[in-house]
């Protein structure tokens, strides 16, 4: 077990406090000043810190700033006479855990240095957890498979196909074969042939010379070339243009390739793993997909199953999801209860893991409570939901479409849930109208909104703020100063 460090230049505190922490069978290492615990640092750390906040040679706001330098996840409990109050107020913007005011009552100092032991021990926990976490989840027999065919493939460099709906999983797949296998420390390149124009597609996979095309000031190597020695991993192959499978098969017929305007032929060492939500075998009978190609790219074939076929996996998956959610958010990782969990396992999940992975990311924001209930999830997954109906297809060329009257969002009749219209239409106009990036916009907005509530009813105190708001102070902290908020 690790040491509680106590720093304060006063021999009587150091004595009291480990004399108190010792019967409590805490082990303990004192400091008389700041300079001698940071040389300790090079051989030894903390489990809790605990340090004055006046000292001779440095104070406590200093070695604080130090010591979170090295160590961010410490706990450090700074301990003031009442005169310095708004001192040790001011050090938790420097990540301070909680203050001791002297003189300070015994009982509570050892229980609050509990509490900091328990937080230190519940990080270390997490990063522990997070760290042995899986490349992939999944304890259903369909899984399984996936993943015995991966170590099957580990030593292979042989082309593989993988199969499955979109949001499945299939690049993490694709990641996973590359990694575990002999070209694991050459470059991973992907390419989603379904997003990148046609006319741009043929120069992103090839690269091309300089001149070859208007806007071509410099050559420019592509995925191949820059895949060499690695793996290229094709997603949705089934949407490749026609012309454009031709030259992908010369290529992994013979390796050999020329960039757009190029004359002099180019070889790279590439393994490819191509993906695909579509049935290839009838692509191939309605004469949109090479056949010779079909089988080029059909040497092992890997179908990922849905998400609704491995329903057991969805409360592990869920539970990542929400604790990777309210790591990257700065937040305590939301709870789903029993029944919230039940609505999450009889979903079907159109979307499958993508799908999951947003809604986990939406609680992880949005759930009023720790505790996520039936009610708190999403609209989607409430009973009796019907999705809005698809946008009307594009008019012929030379018609002139009339656009018809936007409907007007939902008006709920509980003045509570108001602003979750307003939220929606809002959401809503900025989607129709392609704006970027509306996730993250809509989220400030709603985040700098709490923060600022919670400091109007506070008068400003940001700790009180952050306990009214159930989050932590260094997390109210942070989030002011990423949101720009003048307070």
């Amino acid at each position: 077990m690790k040491s509680i460090w106590v720093v304060d230049d006063d021999h009587s505190i150091r004595f009291v406090l480990e004399k108190a922490l010792a019967r409590e069978g805490l082990p303990v290492r004192s400091f008389s000043n700041a300079r001698d615990m940071l040389a300790a640092l090079d051989d030894d750390s903390p489990q809790v810190l605990v340090s004055d906040i006046r000292m001779p040679g440095g104070s406590g706001l200093e070695l604080l700033a130090k010591v979170k330098a090295r160590l961010p996840a410490l706990p450090v409990i700074i301990m003031t006479a009442y005169s310095d109050l708004d001192s040790a107020v001011s050090a938790f913007q420097g990540g301070a855990f909680e203050y001791l005011p002297k003189p300070f009552d015994l009982p509570r100092a050892v229980e609050l240095i509990r509490r900091a032991q328990e937080e230190s021990q519940r990080e270390a926990g997490e990063q522990e957890a997070a760290a042995q976490v899986p490349e992939m989840l999944g304890q259903a027999p369909a899984m399984q498979d996936v993943f015995r065919a991966i170590g099957r493939l580990s030593q292979s460099n042989v082309t593989v196909l993988i199969t499955g709906e979109s949001g499945s999983g299939k690049e993490l797949v694709a990641r996973a074969l590359h990694k575990h296998s002999p070209r694991g420390e050459g470059p991973f390149v992907a390419i989603n042939t379904a997003a990148i124009p046609k006319d741009l597609l043929e120069s992103e996979l090839f690269g091309h010379e300089r001149g070859a095309f208007t806007g071509a000031q410099a050559s420019r190597r592509g995925r191949f070339e820059q895949a060499d020695g690695g793996t290229l991993f094709l997603d949705e192959i089934g949407d490749m243009p026609f012309e454009l499978q031709t030259r992908l098969l010369r290529v992994l017929s013979d390796g050999q390739f020329y960039r757009v305007g190029g004359h002099s032929p180019l070889r790279s060492n590439v393994r490819v793993i191509a993906a695909t939500h579509q049935n290839l075998e009838e692509r191939v009978r309605q004469g949109a997909f090479r056949e010779d190609l079909f089988h080029r790219l059909n040497v092992i074939r890997l179908r990922l199953p849905p998400l609704r076929e491995r329903r057991e996996d969805i409360p592990s998956l869920a539970r990542h999801f929400l604790q990777r959610s309210a790591t990257e958010l700065g937040v305590e990782p939301k709870r789903l209860s029993d029944a919230a969990l039940a609505v999450l396992t009889q979903f079907d999940f159109p979307g499958n893991v993508r799908q999951l992975e947003n809604i986990c990311h939406w609680l992880s924001v949005m759930a009023p409570s720790q505790v996520v209930e039936p009610k708190d999830l999403p609209d989607e997954l409430q009973p009796g939901y019907v999705a809005a109906p698809s946008p009307a297809p594009a008019p012929p060329p030379g018609v002139v479409a009339v656009p018809a009257a936007a409907p007007a969002p939902p008006v709920s009749t509980s003045s509570g849930e108001g602003w979750l219209a307003d939220m929606a239409a809002d959401a809503r106009a900025r989607l129709l109208a392609g704006e970027p990036e509306v996730w993250d916009a809509l989220t400030k907005r709603f985040e700098a909104q709490l923060i600022l509530t919670a400091l109007d009813i506070t008068r400003g105190r940001r700790i009180e703020a952050a306990q009214k708001l159930g989050i932590g102070r260094n997390t109210i902290t942070r989030k002011i100063q990423e949101l720009g908020l003048d307070v």
